[in-house]
């Protein structure tokens, strides 16, 4: 389990690692910025989601603690205020959202509430355990990956090996050391490879249950689109695929195929202020020393994460 000084002894090293105080973790030259500030990455959101329920830890975790079901909103803009400040904040900022992630998780802890795959029913849980926040980091690396490279320009072998080795530095941010990561890009494929058959990754009743009132929609505003639908059950693995239930019909994939088509026609044209997140957009603002994002970055921050400025917080 990843204790405070376990978090604070990976943030001295990431601190040391880091692009700067203004830059953050990461900074314009890097992999992460490229690929996280585009927008058409939240077609991988639902991928993502799916995979981490897929364990179930977190789905029990996810189905006795979470506000995911009657605040799917606010969930949202909690979840992507979290990775936003991390990747795209100031330093401070950056540091003091992973200390608060982490404090959160801490408080998430309890029993299997039945036996699931190789977890008995009684076993604790505890967001804070390695395995797990290893397995939601891979899920957040390994799926913006694949969205980039659905829609834009694939990586080169020798841009993913400098994007695992910035996810490296990521892990850090939930407490992860090196020796908790794999080393290289093929050592990350393989864990994932591994992962997608091990039955660690098993769908639970309750990851079931989330997953079809999320994707149902608790309103009809809220539910996602059949083209939605499709393309996130067709970037699982097929048998987490089948676990949920995922059946997908002709006209599933061809709405896939045809919002696919139309996003990679699209999506590249539109001018940088609409493709680009707006926790993007304020952090090139703050690197050019304005001291408070314009009104359409603020505009689109309400709409990513909820509250108009990134880097305004309380302390930690």
């Amino acid at each position: 389990m990843v204790g405070e000084k376990d978090l604070e002894a990976s943030l001295e090293t990431l601190r040391a690692n880091a692009a700067g105080p203004v830059a953050g973790v990461f900074g314009p030259s890097s992999l992460t910025w490229r690929i996280d500030r585009e927008a058409v990455i939240f077609l991988g959101a639902g991928r993502a989601l799916l995979l981490q329920l897929a364990h179930p830890w977190v789905a029990a975790a996810i189905a006795e603690h979470s506000s995911t079901l009657a605040d799917p909103i606010g969930r949202f803009h909690r979840t992507f205020d979290i990775v936003f400040t991390m990747v795209f904040g100031s330093l401070d900022r950056a540091l003091l959202s992973s200390r608060q992630l982490h404090r959160r998780h801490s408080m998430i802890i309890g029993e299997m509430p039945e036996t699931v795959g190789p977890f008995a029913a009684g076993s604790r849980y505890c967001a804070n355990d390695i395995p797990s926040l290893r397995w939601v980091h891979a899920t957040l690396v390994e799926t913006a990956l694949m969205v980039h490279d659905l829609v834009l320009p694939p990586l080169s072998a020798e841009e993913r090996e400098r994007y695992w080795s910035e996810a490296r530095l990521y892990g850090a941010l939930f407490g992860l050391t090196g020796d908790d990561l794999p080393a290289d890009w093929s050592g990350f494929a393989a864990y994932n490879a591994a992962m997608a058959q091990s039955d660690t990754l098993t769908v639970s009743p309750a990851a079931r249950q989330i997953a079809e009132q999320i994707f149902r929609g608790a309103r009809p505003w809220l539910r996602p689109p059949r083209w939605y639908r499709a393309l996130a059950a067709r970037m699982l693995p097929e048998r987490l695929r089948a676990g949920f239930g995922l059946v997908l019909d002709a006209r599933d994939i061809r709405a896939a195929d045809n919002a696919l088509t139309w996003i990679r026609r699209v999506y590249p044209k539109l001018p940088d202020r609409l493709r680009y997140v707006g926790p993007y957009q304020e952090a090139q603002a703050r690197l050019r020393g304005e001291p408070q994002p314009d009104w359409m970055i603020r505009c689109l921050n309400r709409a990513w994460i909820g509250r108009p400025q990134m880097d305004v917080r309380g302390k930690g």
